[in-house]
């Protein structure tokens, strides 16, 4: 009798625990351009760490804090105009820990006087009410 409420303990909670999702951190980064491209920077910042220990490093240095990084995007990007259109692209994503994952891209800013393109490494963790970006890294 014990050895099978052993299997069974085992076999709950084998199910419980879910196999890494590279896509559900993907999303996450998709969600982020679609906000963008609506002129949304709150929703943009929905895919962030909402935290004083959010880390954000550009060729600006590092900001550090959810809303210091929201501000910054506000000083940038004042309107709809000056956001243009922003498109990601995912290189390369994998779990570096069971709540824990690393996914690199590139960037690229478009229909706006400031037209740029970029790479990105960033750190995601995974939190109850899903992943979210706690270390960005964007040049």
């Amino acid at each position: 009798m014990k050895h099978l409420l052993w299997i069974a303990l085992f076999t709950l909670l084998a199910a419980c625990s879910k196999p890494f999702n590279a896509n559900e951190v993907s999303e996450v980064l998709f969600t982020q351009q679609e906000a963008w491209n609506k002129g949304d920077i709150e929703g943009f910042m929905d895919g962030y760490w909402q935290s004083d220990s959010l880390r954000f490093l550009s060729r600006n240095g590092l900001s550090t804090g959810w809303q210091k990084v929201l501000n910054n995007y506000k000083k940038s990007y004042p309107d709809g105009a000056a956001m243009g259109k922003l498109h990601f692209e995912v290189l390369k994503v994998e779990e570096l820990a069971k709540d824990k994952a690393l996914l690199i891209g590139t960037w690229r800013l478009s229909e706006t006087p400031k037209e740029a393109f970029g790479y990105f490494q960033l750190i995601f963790q995974k939190f109850p009410e899903g992943w979210k970006i706690i270390s960005d890294c964007t040049l």
